[in-house]
């Protein structure tokens, strides 16, 4: 296995630890419960608690956008499994200042039970707390409910939490959460497998020279398995496939993420992305914001992905709202 590492199973609670010495001056581990990271300044007052939260192994994503201006707890789980119920629960008691939470997580079963349970457990103390399911991953389902929450996650995170940071009550968080995730899709392409820490061998089997387009996070099938092909290639494939979905036309705009899995260099992003601004600019769509770099990851899995958000005023200034977590300052 090409990571250093120490002992396998106790590997979440050390990138927890390290995590929060390395920006402790931004957040925290909840006292009582390792699992749920928090912003230094929460509760806030007068505002609505925003969570997001799912399994380890897909850094930044989750405990890497919490701060000032974005996420108030992220909720940690292990590799590639959701958290349990009660740091779910434990996330609300830590951050509610009186006007409610929002749980933010991508559309995978696992974190609906359990999540479901925390917001039921924080009802029983008479803290509401609402859900929205992040469901951006376009291959995954024709059908949108059931489709899975991927790198689209980072723009809804940082859509509702600036609502949150406006002073808007629940029902408004709720709605740009909603809205964001309506007018996003993200669809990527694997060029190999992970390593898992626990098994010390890749999570899946794929041939040397091989790419998967469409494949999920955690290694759930795509829509077609292949021999590598050029970065263009592959681009207007994937961008083929989410501007009919997203409607784009000429006079609309969008921010572009073109994320790595892990393993794929910022050299190689920006080829990516050099295709798909040029589809854009062909289509007259104009970019209004772009990120390029590891915001949703697969430990170290060579492969990207590529999401658009359609925006309009109000979700322009919404990404555009200033934050200093630590692996997304904007001022």
């Amino acid at each position: 296995m090409r990571r250093l590492i120490n002992d396998p199973y106790e590997i979440v609670e050390e990138m927890l630890d390290g995590y929060c010495r390395a920006f402790g001056d931004h957040v925290k581990l909840l006292e009582h419960d390792g699992r749920v990271v928090v912003s230094k300044n929460a509760p806030k007052k007068d505002k609505v608690g925003v969570i997001v939260g799912g399994g380890s192994g897909h850094e930044p994503l989750f405990l890497g956008y919490v701060g000032e201006g974005f996420a108030d707890a992220a909720v940690i789980g292990n590799i590639n499994t959701s958290p349990s119920p009660e740091p779910c629960y434990n996330s609300v008691k830590a951050v509610d200042a009186g006007k409610g939470c929002i749980y933010l997580y991508g559309n995978y079963a696992g974190d609906v039970m359990n999540f479901d349970i925390g917001a039921e457990m924080a009802a029983e103390e008479g803290i509401r707390v609402e859900t929205v399911l992040i469901t951006d991953d376009v291959i995954s389902s024709k059908n949108v409910a059931d489709r899975r929450g991927i790198a689209g996650d980072f723009f809804v995170f940082k859509a509702a939490a600036a609502k949150a940071e406006e002073g808007s009550d629940l029902d408004g968080v709720v709605a740009a959460a909603k809205k964001a995730n309506e007018n996003c899709a993200t669809m990527g392409v694997a060029l190999g497998a992970a390593e898992h820490p626990t098994t010390g061998s890749e999570m899946f089997e794929m041939e040397s020279g091989d790419m998967e387009i469409g494949m999920g996070i955690h290694g759930e099938p795509g829509v077609r398995r292949g021999k590598t092909e050029p970065a263009d290639a592959v681009v207007t494939e994937i961008m083929d496939v989410l501007v009919p979905e997203l409607k784009l036309a000429k006079g609309d705009e969008v921010c572009v993420l073109v994320n790595s899995l892990g393993a794929t260099p910022m050299m190689d992003l920006f080829v990516a992305f050099r295709k798909v601004s040029m589809i854009l600019e062909e289509k007259g769509v104009t970019v209004h914001k772009t990120f390029i770099g590891t915001y949703a990851s697969t430990m170290n899995m060579p492969g990207t992905s590529v999401t658009l958000l359609k925006v309009d005023d109000e979700l322009k200034k919404l990404i555009d709202y200033p934050t200093n977590a630590p692996y997304f300052i904007q001022k």
